[in-house]
């Protein structure tokens, strides 16, 4: 992962592309994982934490309307996140995770999903919705970080 890491933020400096993350359930993990590399600095603008529904629509611009239809955990709430984060921020890409990290969840709404928004300049955003299961909480935040940097990796190779 160190060396990912590494390799992501050399590729955003070269391409001279900033970032920021929208985070729910990882309450700032990805954004914390950038800045652990020396010279993140040059290309990382900020994070948002937004683990309320309250905070994602003051923050990211998250429509009410869509909390109350879908619900937080959802490919529709991600989306607007990674949007509206890159909307208030100094960045090209946006990268947004909400989940159930649990314990807990529902049929509707299973422990282990996890739903991820990438925003970028001029690009139509991606979402896309990962089950990870009951794997445990830390097990399940640590994956939606891991995989959120690999989209983010990904669209720097695009």
């Amino acid at each position: 992962m160190t060396e990912m890491l590494t390799n992501l933020i050399a590729a955003a400096r070269d391409k001279d592309v900033m970032l920021t993350t929208a985070e729910s359930c990882t309450g700032g993990m990805i954004a914390a994982a950038l800045t652990e590399v020396p010279g993140s600095s040059a290309v990382f603008d900020r994070g948002f934490v937004t683990y309320s529904n309250e905070a994602k629509m003051e923050m990211l611009g998250v429509q009410n309307a869509t909390l109350d239809r879908v619900g937080a955990v959802s490919e529709e709430v991600a989306l607007e996140m990674a949007e509206g984060a890159l909307k208030n921020a100094q960045a090209q890409i946006a990268i947004s995770v909400t989940g159930l990290a649990g314990p807990g969840g529902s049929e509707f709404k299973p422990e282990g999903r996890v739903c991820f928004g990438l925003a970028q300049i001029g690009e139509k955003t991606v979402t896309k919705t990962i089950e990870y299961g009951a794997i445990g909480r830390q097990n399940v935040r640590k994956a939606a970080k891991n995989e959120a940097l690999q989209m983010v990796f990904g669209a720097l190779f695009d």
